[in-house]
């Protein structure tokens, strides 16, 4: 018999058995095939009589023959406990390895990638089911322009990782953006947010409350010491992201006011800004208003919008767009970058 065959029925026959229930009335073969197919396994009724027929020969299965159609359940003198796992958590683990890899601690990450090595042969072995092809025809693609990771030495994001799950503060020298600068710094750790391709952590720094994000591809080193971190009165991750803080800017919010080409307002009512988003034509213009908070993503992503979007409000943000795409204009007409 072909190996593929040998490992498909093994495989099916290992979700029939976790199926089983530990009690009367049982499960029939029916409702048990009905629930193999659900989880992606094309088999007939009469394949699921034959291998409960098999399998009885070697585990303590019962049949409840008191009424028809008969139910299958697990012997209660002999309990057994079934590894293992369903199509789709194979899929979605195979789907989630990556992004998992860069957010659990690697302890929590070496107990997981059993699962994943288990997921990964799972949908190998299963290559004539229907769904064990789900992870080459789904594909996660990010908003924007693909890049590439940054780097992060492992030692790193093990210690960042270790000092929240520990509680402790943070020593590390941090590289300002342009590399010009390295400053130590004691941090107070909070949690860690992934945006994109980059990881940061979320920390304040000694006696300030005000949370600041550190990007680990800056850390040239990152010490964990014995002290506690301390932790703002009332500071919650949830209550932080709500009002902003992962958008990179204040928390303040503003009214956006703009006009808006028709091909952005058919995008803005598929996926709005805001739940408050109000688009109304008038005289043929696009008008729209939206409560979004003051960010640099918020004028990255006007900025990017080219002529589709005109600011009107408020002012301040006009201005700053203006001033921006008057840089970049002088940029080009001298064909060199500002200094």
């Amino acid at each position: 018999m072909p190996r593929v065959s040998k490992e498909s029925t093994l495989s099916r026959q290992w979700e029939l058995m976790k199926l089983l229930p530990k009690s009367l009335p049982g499960k029939t073969a029916s409702e048990m095939r009905a629930a193999l197919v659900t989880a992606g396994y094309n088999v007939t009724k009469r394949t699921i009589e034959r291998d409960l027929v098999d399998l009885n020969a070697v585990f303590p299965l019962l049949c409840n023959q008191s009424s028809k159609p008969y139910g299958w359940y697990w012997e209660k003198v002999a309990p057994l406990t079934i590894p293992g796992m369903n199509l789709p958590e194979a899929v979605s683990l195979g789907l989630l390895e990556d992004l998992l890899h860069q957010l659990v601690p690697d302890t929590f990450y070496r107990v997981l990638r059993n699962r994943f090595d288990q997921a990964r042969k799972k949908l190998t072995n299963l290559s004539s089911n229907q769904y064990s092809n789900w992870a080459d025809i789904v594909r996660y693609i990010p908003p924007g322009i693909n890049f590439l990771p940054p780097d992060i030495p492992a030692s790193i994001m093990h210690e960042v990782q270790n000092s929240l799950l520990q509680q402790k503060q943070l020593e590390i020298e941090y590289r300002s953006a342009d590399a010009s600068q390295c400053k130590e710094l004691l941090v107070h750790p909070l949690a860690m947010v992934q945006q994109g391709v980059r990881s940061y952590l979320l920390a304040t720094t000694f006696n300030y409350d005000k949370p600041v994000f550190y990007a680990l591809h800056r850390m040239d080193s990152a010490v964990p010491t014995k002290e506690k971190s301390r932790r703002p009165k009332g500071f919650s991750l949830e209550g932080f992201m709500d009002q902003g803080g992962a958008q990179f800017g204040a928390g303040k919010t503003i009214t956006l006011k703009a006009k808006i080409s028709d091909s952005l307002s058919s995008l803005l009512k598929e996926t709005p800004l805001s739940t408050d988003q109000r688009i109304v034509a008038k005289k043929g213009v696009q008008f729209l208003t939206a409560t979004v908070f003051d960010s640099w993503q918020l004028r990255f992503w006007v900025l990017s919008q080219g002529s589709s979007i005109l600011v009107q409000q408020p002012k301040a943000l006009k201005n700053d767009i203006v001033n921006q795409l008057e840089e970049t204009l002088k940029s080009y007409n001298g064909n060199q970058l500002p200094q």
